[in-house]
Parts: C-alpha cells; structure tokens; sequence
C-alpha cells in the first residue's frame, strides 16, 4: 500500500461514515461498483483523477480534500507496547509527539459510569486532536465511527474536529487528556477601491 492509497482510502472512508452512508449507498451516488469502493477504503486501489472526482461529487467534499491529509487516523499505543528510556536517576515513556505550535489543554479527566450511555461530543475546531493515557479503569473512547477500549496504562490520540465519547467501562476512570489545536493564521482577502479583491 502506497502514502497516496493509504491516504485516499482514510479519507474516502473517513467521509462516508461521517456521513453514515453504507458502501452501497455511496456506489448508488457515485457510480462506482461496490468491489471498486471496497478496493479503495482497503488501500489496494489505484484510483484514476475521474474517480476520485466522482467519489468527491458523492461525498460532497472537493475532489483534492481526498488527497489531503484531513484530521488524523486514531493512535493506540498499549501499555505494554511503549519502551522507557532511562536516563541518570529518572525513566520516561514516548507517548506520541506531534509538532507545531498551538492551543494546548492539559488536565485530568475523572469519569464515573453513567446509567445510560454517555452523550456524544460535538465536534470541536477544525484540527483538534485528543490525547488520552488511562491512569485507572478502562475507558471507551474516540469518534463514535471509530471508538477504542483502552485500559490503564494505554494510551490513543484521535480526532476531535468530528463526534467524539467518552464513556466508563468500570465504576470510574482516571485518565490525563491534552488537547491541542493548531494555531493558523487566517488572513482575509484585500479588498481595493472599487470591490475587487
């Protein structure tokens, strides 16, 4: 699977679910076969400028969004899977690193099991990324098309810019969560006497 395959099929299914369309359902609207979609979401597709542009119609997305890294997949790194460094009298462990500069939130999140599911998060600004370690419990987490179990010691970063949950699987959880957000500078057109840009 090649960086371009492996992008497209994220982000083609990436759209559809966020759109809770089935595979069938984007065939119908795009014309493409279901084999041919199946073949591009797994990655081992090559698809041609003209499908790309026919997905993107289906999806209601620019054909280019396809080819763009948008958000980021989910990231889960169990707890016995992370190495120590150490280093004179202290160890510590990677748990991702993401560069930029930016908004960045740190704090401990404290959950109890609720008696019925727990509400859906709206999606935050666009860009938003959660980091979760678990301290203690298990936690159901990440966006409703994509949640992941995690238990104490493991770590995910997943999405926020989409809906998103957080929902005990024990009694209570104790997790510390960062989130950032990019900081991008946004510069507005010019505007020249007469109304032109």
């Amino acid at each position: 699977m090649n960086h371009e395959n492996d992008l497209v099929a994220r982000n083609v299914r990436r759209f559809r679910l966020e759109r809770a369309m089935s595979l069938g359902e984007l065939a119908r609207r795009s014309g493409l076969s279901k084999q041919t979609l199946s073949k591009i979401e797994q990655g081992s597709g090559n698809p041609t400028v003209e499908t790309l542009s026919l997905l993107g119609a289906a999806l209601d997305v620019p054909a280019r969004r396809l080819l763009t890294e948008w958000g980021t997949p989910v990231y889960v790194q169990r707890h016995d899977e992370g190495g120590w460094t150490t280093t004179g009298n202290w160890s510590e462990r990677l748990l991702d690193e993401v560069y930029g500069s930016g908004y960045v939130r740190t704090l401990v999140l404290r959950l109890e099991r609720a008696a019925g599911q727990s509400e859906p998060i709206a999606p935050h600004a666009p860009g938003t990324l959660h980091h979760i370690y678990v301290i203690t419990g298990r936690l159901r987490t990440g966006p409703l098309t994509e949640p992941v179990d995690l238990a104490a010691g493991d770590f995910a970063r997943f999405p926020g810019d989409i809906p998103h949950r957080h929902a005990c699987l024990t009694d209570r959880v104790v997790a510390h969560m960062v989130t950032t957000l990019p900081q991008v500078r946004q510069i507005s057109p010019t505007v020249l006497k007469g109304g032109t840009t």
